[in-house]
């Protein structure tokens, strides 16, 4: 009987030791985990609009045409004190599982460039959507995710086999559909919330 209170007061003792650990252990990675997606978050708002000063959140008002895109955070861009820009970010179901991109547009209803911040697709395969050294167009260098830079955000952004201008990754059709679909309804839900706010909030 003795042992037996023993061996519980031991194994309560261990459990609460171990508990306290994983809490310390926790707090101390999730500050970490937190740090580092504000830094990669600051990071693509920048590359997005580098002549950008001032990135503050919006409080929503932001909606996909598409009931396939969830569109989250947004995040108005200004320069010195001007509105020159929204970036939107929204996400879909890829080829296994969702892809989130932070898409940017100026006031002038052009994308200024489109970040994927989430993609779990095929290596090799879908997962070149967000590979810096995967090329569409080799020569000019132009990367998958780096063809939205440009496009109008009304434009019929899509891949060529269903009639758009932009061009599928290689055996990755699911994919290159799935970034098409979430850049045209981030650009223009952003594009759209500009013109309500004519352009100066």
């Amino acid at each position: 009987m003795k042992d037996t209170i023993k061996m519980t007061v031991a194994l309560v003792l261990f459990a609460a030791v171990a508990c306290a650990g994983l809490a310390v252990v926790y707090d101390s990675t999730s500050k970490t985990i937190a740090e580092r997606q504000k830094k990669d978050l600051d990071d693509a708002l920048k590359g997005l609009f580098p002549s950008g000063d001032d990135f503050s959140a919006m409080d929503g008002g932001l909606s996909a045409a598409d009931g396939k895109v969830t569109i989250g955070a947004a995040y108005t861009i200004k320069s010195g004190g001007n509105l020159i820009g929204v970036a939107v970010n929204a996400s879909s179901g890829g080829f296994q599982a969702d892809i989130t991109v932070l898409v940017g547009v100026d006031i002038s209803g052009v994308i200024t460039g489109a970040k994927i911040l989430q993609i779990s697709d095929t290596p090799g395969l879908g997962a070149n959507a967000a590979k810096e050294t995967y090329y569409v167009d080799k020569p000019k260098k132009l990367t998958f995710f780096g063809q939205f830079a440009g496009m109008k955000a009304d434009a019929n952004i899509a891949v060529k086999k269903d009639g758009g201008g932009v061009e599928a990754i290689t055996a990755a059709t699911i994919t290159s559909r799935a970034v098409a679909l979430i850049v045209k309804n981030a650009a223009e839900a952003g594009s759209q919330w500009i013109a309500a706010n004519g352009g100066t909030n």
